[in-house]
């Protein structure tokens, strides 16, 4: 699996997004009041309305229920089980070291 998407949230997300449309010159696909995805920045990415937290490293998948099992098996503790969302599926994470990831596939 490859690092495909980044995800920041952010509890102003009108602010967040006009701040790095000014500072870095970034363009947003509006997915409604709680979702504007980053375009133009070199790797595709996103702002979520909500608290403040680390970047989300969200990676692809072709076959996510297999990546599911590898991330458990691993070790990793699964912080949201699989969901739609708009374009797919995806599941949360923790790593061992406490670092939550993603992994979503388009089906």
């Amino acid at each position: 699996m490859q690092i495909d998407y980044l995800e920041f949230s952010s509890p102003e997300l009108q602010k967040t997004q006009g701040f790095f449309a000014k500072a870095f010159g970034w363009d947003f696909v509006d997915y409604g009041p709680e979702y504007q995805e980053i375009s133009g920045a070199g790797l595709t990415g996103g702002i979520a309305a909500g608290p403040t937290r680390a970047p989300l490293v969200i990676l692809k998948t072709d076959d996510l229920e297999a990546a599911l099992a590898r991330v458990e098996a691993a070790g990793g503790q699964i912080t949201k089980p699989i969901f739609a969302f708009p374009g797919g599926r995806r599941f949360q994470f923790l790593e061992p070291g406490g670092t939550e990831m993603a992994v979503w596939s388009e089906a």
